[in-house]
């Protein structure tokens, strides 16, 4: 009996311990954790390097194109900008990043252009016509100092003429001409004072000729005849009349000749040549119109270029860069105001 109740207990006690699982419903979804959203990535487009441009017409000189294309090309490397050439632009296309333009020989439309880019600094190299503001520039153009040419050619006509023989040609009714007469003088007087001939003819020397606008090209050597006739040994010729018929005549007849442009043709009898460099003086604003400071008349310096060491010594063109560095600097007067 007692055998019994200790089987019965032991059974109660065990049902007791034994607890019973919660019922868990057949086909109940599972939950995952749900990962983090990576953000969609934004692309920044980065603004492309600035550019320059060199416009230059399709038939410009060559070397003129190869001299800038070269110069320009070291100036944008050196700030780590793009470089093109071309022979026109269209404002409808133009180039965002477009900073710095430089035209050569012709308008390409610069006033349209500018105003399409006003981010972009313009320079006219020796263009006529065009007009400084805003974000254009000239260099050149109308501004060149006839001047200063005349005075040089005058002085370094006198250094290499025996008994100051000189002479210039220049148009007739052109004030451009007339004070270019007077600056030959000033700068012949300059070098020598009265600069009296020790021997005849004992003329009035610088003497002059003007060659009217309707002349034929034909005729132009009649004109420097006069000149020949009264023992004219260098002449300086004003660049509306320096014709290649002009030219090919004074080389026939074995004259000094200083122009102020490189002649189109050889002449045997060229001294050198008295240009604005507007190569270095392109190079020397360049800074200015990177860093947006345009809208000026800049001036270029007068070089000496096509030199014929024969005549033109290596000692006569040191002297004459020392007074042409001083009329530079404004201590000489040409006498045209």
């Amino acid at each position: 009996m007692r055998t019994k109740f200790l089987i019965l207990l032991i059974a109660l006690l065990l049902a007791a311990c034994g607890g019973s699982a919660a019922p868990t419903e057949e086909g109940a979804p599972t939950v995952e954790p749900s990962a983090t959203a990576e953000p969609t990535p934004v692309f920044t487009p980065t603004p492309g390097l600035p550019l320059a441009v060199l416009l230059v017409p399709a038939d410009a000189n060559h070397e003129l194109s190869q001299a800038y294309q070269t110069a320009i090309y070291d100036l944008a490397q050196a700030q780590s900008m793009r470089f093109q050439v071309l022979n026109s632009l269209d404002p409808a296309t133009l180039d965002p990043s477009l900073k710095v333009v430089v035209a050569l020989v012709s308008d390409p439309g610069i006033a349209t252009l500018a105003a399409a880019a006003p981010q972009a600094q313009f320079l006219a190299v020796n263009i006529p016509g065009i007009a400084a503001g805003g974000n254009i520039s000239v260099l050149g153009g109308d501004g060149i100092r006839i001047d200063q040419q005349a005075f040089m050619a005058g002085y370094i006509s006198a250094m290499i003429t025996e008994d100051f023989h000189t002479g210039i040609i220049i148009r007739k009714d052109d004030p451009a001409g007339r004070n270019a007469y007077t600056a030959f003088q000033v700068g012949q007087e300059f070098f020598c004072g009265l600069c009296n001939p020790l021997a005849g003819p004992f003329l009035d020397y610088p003497l002059v000729i003007e060659i009217p606008a309707d002349a034929k090209p034909n005729e132009y050597g009649a004109y420097a005849d006069y000149l020949i006739r009264n023992r004219v040994e260098t002449m300086f010729i004003q660049d509306a009349v320096a014709i290649p018929e002009l030219l090919e005549y004074l080389n026939t007849v074995g004259i000094f000749v200083i122009g102020m442009q490189t002649p189109p043709i050889e002449v045997n009898g060229w001294v050198v040549t008295l240009q604005p460099n507007y190569l270095e003086a392109m190079q020397t604003v360049w800074p200015q119109l990177l860093a947006g400071n345009g809208g000026k008349n800049f001036q270029a310096p007068l070089t000496l270029t096509d030199i014929n060491e024969e005549v033109f010594t290596e000692g006569k063109e040191g002297q004459a860069r020392q007074i042409l560095q001083q009329l530079m600097d404004g201590f000489i007067f040409t006498g045209v105001q």
